[in-house]
């Protein structure tokens, strides 16, 4: 039996995985994928595939980039969500705050670091033709932190999945003033390079079983009511989310790496460039 250690957000992107380990599908193929569910999010991620902690991480596709060019030692394998990551952009209910406009030179919560709340703020940024050098942060490290810094008005707004984020918006603690949804495919799968330079097969034994549960994922019968009673949505929240998630079973193309390494370097966010080997390997 081989042991993987693989991590993710515990958002409704990762059901796919939960299912393929509780049918036993990898242990079918004596790997034992050992599931850690990551709250905060991306940039701890990293931190993990960096010291060993994790083998593998299905991962926000920006932060991955960035901290790859910054030299983590972990190769892009596969795309497992094309379609973009819609990122709400979240004030406390009670704020004064009412359109994106007001935020200008306004302090965001970030779970952390390196982390896509942080990235997503420069890429909203930009896109409001804000200065980019005035943002101002807060490290919240869980939507818990975040939710405590907008209500105590330490921070005034945070990025975060918009239907993650909707049920604190249906309780009245958060109020949605827009969106902001990534230019490039939401989520890839990463491999730390040791891991893979010994365990080509079992990655790509992996890989091989996720795909054929992403591909029929949304046929699969009452998961619009898994989903919801799971990560506490409405129905019909779900549905619209299962609608607008275009799941991946590809590698990652050189075309569209450069297009998004392209985009970070011109947004800021990475100030130098990695290459398409150094960054991607296609199993």
């Amino acid at each position: 039996m081989k042991t993987v250690k693989i991590v993710g957000v515990p958002e409704h992107f990762n059901l796919p995985w939960q299912l393929c380990i509780e049918n036993g599908e990898f242990e079918a193929e004596n790997i034992d994928l050992q599931w850690k569910n990551i709250p905060e999010g991306t940039g701890k991620m990293c931190q993990m595939l960096r010291d060993g902690e994790a083998d593998i991480a299905v991962i926000l596709t920006e932060g991955i980039v960035k901290d790859i060019v910054a030299g983590n030692p972990s190769k892009i394998v596969q795309i497992y969500v094309q379609s973009p990551l819609i990122w709400g952009i979240h004030v406390a209910a009670k704020s004064d705050f009412q359109t994106v406009k007001d935020l200008e030179n306004k302090k965001v919560a970030i779970s952390r670091l390196g982390s896509g709340s942080q990235l997503m703020a420069y890429v909203n940024a930009h896109e409001q033709g804000w200065e980019t050098d005035d943002l101002q942060f807060e490290i919240i490290n869980t939507i818990d932190g975040a939710v405590e810094a907008l209500t105590n008005e330490t921070a005034d707004y945070f990025m975060w999945e918009r239907f993650m984020t909707k049920p604190l918006v249906d309780k009245g603690i958060f109020r949605r003033v827009g969106d902001c949804p990534t230019p490039w495919p939401s989520f890839v799968i990463t491999v730390r390079d040791e891991f893979l330079k010994k365990n080509p097969k079992v990655v790509e034994k992996i890989l091989e079983i996720i795909n054929k549960t992403t591909h029929d994922f949304a046929q699969i019968p009452d998961i619009d009511k898994t989903l919801a009673d799971l990560f506490n949505q409405k129905t019909e929240d779900i549905q619209e989310w299962l609608k607008l998630t275009q799941w991946s079973q590809k590698h990652l193309s050189e075309k569209a790496f450069d297009k998004i390494q392209n985009q970070l370097f011109d947004l800021g966010i990475i100030d130098k460039k990695s290459t398409f080997v150094e960054t991607v390997k296609a199993l």
